[in-house]
């Protein structure tokens, strides 16, 4: 192990209450839960001193949360400011999701012309009157870790009833600043992997809050957590000669591990050696699975499935076990679990290919977990936070996506890959069908412009969707396997209307989805010959965090996709 940083922290809301003095009222923004900011208040008020300590992290939801009465409100207004240097929907995303907390209020946006970063809210009465207000909402224009410019939530204080404010360094943007300039000046070699494992320990007193709505919370433990591994990913990606955004990346595994604390604020960074264990839970009835499988359990379901069984290995030394089941049909591979905290897809992979073993003639591979030690980092994060995305868990202990591996440019690292290589080679599949998922809830990056870089299309929920991506020439194929597919996912009871709500609340706070709609269900579909399979059928169901009825219903959806695109792509290839 090397120590690359340790640093305590003084805590905003205690340095606030140490410096304040009798009379000298002010309202401050700060990086911290509800409780503890109430907290903060009563304790300053103790000394005479009448404060107001707002959330700089989502201020105008904390706003309509802690401060705005709605009783007697008909409908709401909100005009929100628009950054040069930021997205144009940036603040009406980060008003997500407001539209659903209103009950049936009617609610608009408007964009307004000027960048002052406050927003403008109308309330208007069931009486015909029309309340104003305004919601601050403290930024900053920096250049961020990656070099690039951001415009970011920061801390605010505004004193004695002034009207402009000053800015506030918080303990937050400090811990998060020190600590990425510390690893950045490190030394890492100039050979990738540059470590076996990243590990950022970091305690934090924030609870996490949750919203009235589906999945939703506020959390600034999860968030810091994904500021950290994406920032990180983006500082090696420009080391390495790589553009913003490649996959190919190969750093090693970064850990950033945001724990809560009693009231300390605390960060410790330090390599250290790759774990071969697994963090297994207990076992679950497939069918009626409630959370992320068991390891051991995913292995002993896929051995009941038969057929020939052929693995690989991981950085790690997991093993990547599939299987092959020999038939007349046209074949298909089936895979999960290429980003692993992606989870339903394994257990829909699991559980479809229990039923067609039973089909005469059935012809397909399983690989229900492709990345093992992605899966096994998810399994010990979900030790702390079991409701937080973890995308650090998303790629494989290389750092990199497996799929953007080929044989050409893994050099002696195409471990995981090569269980969709051997697929391939033994069934000859010209449809891969590729289980995936994404966050059930908003995904937010607030020390780095707020909206993930290069993820923007994925920061909020809207639905179920597929995604098809063919060789030139098979157009016609795809076309019809996603009409055939979106025919019978249609039938399955609730999915639609589930589709609906996200959808209508995913338009509202971020406009158009960018989708076709074909029978009830978002598609994208286009040119792709970077898979060595003519076609991938890839599925994208909203799993990141979810438990419950609702993991259930996830990974039933999954299973129906899979099951439907077999029977239909043995109709396509009959009538080929």
């Amino acid at each position: 192990m090397t120590l690359i940083f340790e640093r305590s922290f003084e805590r905003t809301l205690s340095r606030l209450v140490a410096d304040a003095k009798a009379g000298q009222n002010f309202e401050a923004w700060t990086f911290d839960d509800r409780k503890s900011r109430q907290q903060a208040e009563r304790a300053l008020k103790e000394k005479g001193v009448n404060a107001r300590i707002r959330s700089a992290y989502k201020p105008l939801v904390n706003a309509f949360v802690e401060e705005i009465d709605l009783q007697d409100v008909a409908a709401i207004e909100i005009h929100y400011p628009v950054h040069p240097k930021a997205p144009d929907n940036r603040f009406r995303l980060e008003a997500y999701p407001l539209a659903a907390m209103v009950e049936n209020r009617k609610i608009t946006f408007a964009a307004r012309t000027d960048s002052d970063f406050h927003y403008d809210v109308v309330l208007h009465t069931n009486a015909g009157s029309a309340h104003r207000l305004k919601v601050l909402v403290p930024n900053r224009v920096h250049i961020d870790a990656a070099g690039e410019t951001s415009v970011s939530p920061t801390g605010w204080l505004v004193r004695n009833g002034g009207v402009i404010g000053e800015p506030l360094r918080t303990d937050y943007e400090d811990l998060f600043e020190e600590t990425i300039a510390a690893i950045t000046h490190f030394d890492w070699g100039s050979t990738e992997p540059y470590f076996e494992e990243l590990n950022i320990r970091v305690a934090l007193p924030a609870a996490d809050e949750a919203l009235p709505v589906a999945d939703e919370v506020m959390s600034l433990r999860e968030a810091l957590h994904e500021d950290f591994y994406f920032s990180l990913l983006e500082f090696f990606q420009k080391k390495s000669g790589r553009p913003l955004g490649d996959r190919g990346l190969k750093p090693g595994q970064i850990v950033p591990q945001i724990l809560q604390s009693s009231g300390d604020v605390s960060v410790k960074v330090q390599t250290q050696p790759l774990s071969s264990r697994y963090w297994d839970g207990p076992e679950q009835q497939i069918e009626t699975a409630t959370e992320p499988l068991a390891a051991r359990q995913i292995e002993a379901v896929l051995n009941t499935i038969g057929g020939e069984a052929f693995e690989t290995v991981t950085r790690s030394g997991r093993s990547v076990r599939a299987r092959y089941v020999k038939g007349r049909d046209a074949a298909v591979m089936i895979s999960g679990g290429q980003h692993a905290n992606e989870t339903t897809g394994g257990v829909g992979a699991l559980r479809a290919a229990q039923r067609l073993v039973k089909v005469e003639g059935a012809h397909f591979t399983i690989s229900p977990l492709e990345n093992p030690d992605g899966y096994a980092l998810h399994q010990r994060l979900r030790q702390d936070s079991p409701r937080h995305m973890y995308h650090a868990a998303r790629y494989t202990a290389l750092g990199d996506d497996l799929e953007y591996r080929t044989e050409e440019n893994a050099g002696p690292y195409l471990y995981e890959k090569k269980i969709r290589f051997q697929a391939e080679k033994l069934s000859g599949a010209q449809l891969h069908v590729n289980l995936h998922g994404y966050p059930a809830h908003e995904w937010t990056r607030p020390l780095s412009g707020y909206v993930p870089r290069n993820f923007a299309m994925w920061t909020l929920p809207k639905g179920f969707f597929l995604i098809a991506r063919y060789h030139s020439g098979w157009a016609a194929q795809a076309e019809r396997l996603l009409d055939k597919v979106t025919r019978h996912l249609g039938t399955i009871p609730g999915l639609l209307d589930y589709n609906d709500r996200q959808i209508a609340l995913y338009e509202t706070h971020a406009g158009e989805t960018g989708f076709r709609i074909i029978n009830g269900f978002p598609c994208l579909a286009n040119i792709d010959d970077r898979h060595t399979v003519p076609i991938t059928l890839i599925t994208e169901y909203p799993d990141e965090t979810i438990y419950g009825e609702a993991f259930v219903d996830g990974h039933t959806a999954q299973m129906e996709t899979v099951l439907s695109a077999y029977s239909s792509w043995q109709d396509i290839m009959a009538s080929s």
